[in-house]
């Protein structure tokens, strides 16, 4: 037998364990523990690598009120992963010749109008997708969530306006929901389909991703969907599930992870699918959308050691190891998803959870992912368990005092002149609120949305707190409010109590102005 050199059997010994397969079961103990550490019923997991699903499986239960089990058929709603979904269509439409990046948006969408008249002008579609406009992180969601609004993307495209930029117009990243929802405008009106027949038609179908839909409400079966759950209190809930079409094109997709591994199979095949390698979209386009658009400031450490992170054209873009990592996760109450992609190593990872645990799928795709990276791995699971729980103590600490304080005031009663409160208060893009008294209470209430609704209490001078109805929505606000010279109430502006409250409920963002 010839003699091998020492440094080739160690060059041979690392690409074996740098491209090793993590075993099923090594799946399956990490997911189970997940499961339980951060009280999440239900996950499914897909592996795509080389071309081939090399797992895909449930866990847990898809609703802790039937307790049947998810399987890798079980359709989860994969939130803000469907951005890329929408990327992809423009892409598709671009390879048509029917529009390209830097089109200006008014273009196609006259009433698009921004906060400054040379942001409207100068918009383009890429913009639409790059989070760089100026606005602040997640203006303007509260036309869009919690579920229920009246709002229309008309009403969407107008209102930008009235949404004050954080910073100048492509200097900064910010993530953003809206503008996806015009994008998905965009496609409707070049392609003369809805967002969701396009996503349908043009893309599940040929992908053959037979049971998903574009939207909850689209599902031809809805026998085997996860039910979305939240912590309330400590016990763990089944709550009303997301079903507003308005936020489509952001984040309404429907899918399971057999059909998601068809999706990525895909993407990592520079947009050819099926045995015959027929184009989705082209290998020019689909390098335009994994190419950074966006500057995100990233941080050097192990053991990833990341040294940029960016965002490009619906995808998260940034380096682990030496290698490019393409991902992207996605959130609605009680239902958070992740999909990573390491183009490299032809590797794909889909994650989808019915809790809103973060944690959960971060846990479960760097445990996967390190082993195909050759990393010896953290154990994610106690790792994010513990700063979670310090997150939350820190979070709950400043909650705590603020009910606290409500509870003393009640007890020494010391009490506030109702009548100098109530009213109906404007804001130029959420519309009319009215805060009205009921048997000696006040309260909160949306006119355009209205799951927004809540008893008012005093906390401070001028400072009273909303305790909303839903609380699963885990985001209970202040209120400041301004008064005349005669003291009554003529404006108020607002902010979440709590440092975890999602961004979406983007209450920083108001300005009330009394109107009757």
């Amino acid at each position: 037998m010839k003699k091998i050199s020492l440094s080739l059997l160690v060059l041979l010994a690392f690409s074996v364990h740098s491209f090793a397969q993590i075993s099923e079961q090594e799946v399956d103990n990490v997911v189970n523990r997940t499961l339980t550490a951060f009280n999440v019923p239900g996950i499914a997991v897909a592996i795509v690598k080389d071309g081939k699903v090399v797992l895909a499986k449930g866990y847990g239960v898809k609703s802790i009120l039937t307790n049947e089990k998810v399987d890798a058929n079980s359709l989860f709603g994969i939130a803000s992963n469907s951005k890329a979904f929408t990327s992809a269509a423009l892409a598709m439409l671009i390879d048509q010749g029917k529009l390209k990046w830097d089109d200006k948006v008014i273009t196609y969408l006259p009433n698009f109008k921004m906060y400054n008249d040379y942001v409207t002008n100068e918009f383009t579609i890429r913009d639409l997708l790059t989070h760089r406009s100026g606005l602040g992180l997640g203006a303007g969601d509260l036309m869009i969530w919690p579920d229920g609004s009246s709002f229309t993307a008309q009403d969407i495209t107008q209102n930008l306006q009235y949404l004050k930029p954080v910073s100048a117009f492509r200097t900064q990243y910010d993530y953003d929901n809206l503008l996806y929802i015009v994008a998905g405008e965009v496609v409707h009106k070049v392609s003369g389909m809805s967002w969701c027949d396009f996503i349908e038609n043009r893309i599940m179908k040929p992908l053959e991703m037979n049971n998903s839909a574009a939207s909850f409400v689209r599902l031809k079966d809805t026998t085997n969907v996860i039910a979305p759950h939240v912590p309330i209190h400590g016990k763990l809930k089944v709550i009303k599930r997301y079903q507003n079409q308005l936020f489509d094109a952001a984040a309404g997709i429907y899918s399971s992870v057999n059909d998601m591994s068809k999706w990525i199979i895909m993407q990592l095949n520079n947009g050819k699918y099926s045995p015959e390698n027929k184009q989705l979209f082209s290998e020019k386009e689909h390098t335009e959308m994994w190419t950074p658009q966006t500057i995100i400031h990233a941080v050097t450490k192990p053991p990833y050691n990341t040294h940029f992170s960016s965002y490009g054209l619906g995808w998260f873009l940034s380096d682990v190891k030496g290698y490019k990592q393409v991902t992207h996760t996605g959130g609605l109450e009680g239902i958070v998803t992740q999909v990573t992609l390491i183009p490299e190593l032809n590797l794909g990872i889909v994650v989808l959870t019915n809790q809103q645990s973060g944690a959960a799928f971060n846990a479960v795709t760097n445990t996967i992912k390190d082993s195909y990276l050759g990393i010896k791995s953290d154990d994610y699971v106690t790792v994010y368990s513990n700063r979670v729980k310090a997150t939350e103590e820190s979070a709950d600490k400043v909650t705590d005092e603020v009910w606290a304080l409500v509870a003393k005031n009640k007890k020494e009663n010391n009490k506030i002149n109702i009548n100098n409160y109530i009213g109906t208060y404007k804001d130029n893009w959420l519309g009319e609120i009215v805060i009205s008294e009921k048997k000696g209470k006040l309260y909160f209430a949306s006119k355009r949305s209205p799951q927004l609704s809540g008893e008012l209490f005093l906390y401070k001078d001028k400072n009273l707190v909303v305790k909303w109805n839903n609380a699963y929505f885990h985001a209970d606000a202040h209120l400041f409010f301004e008064f005349d010279a005669t003291g009554k109430a003529i404006g108020i502006k607002m902010k979440p109590i709590s440092e975890l409250t999602d961004f979406s409920y983007d209450f920083q963002d108001l300005d009330f102005k009394k109107v009757l």
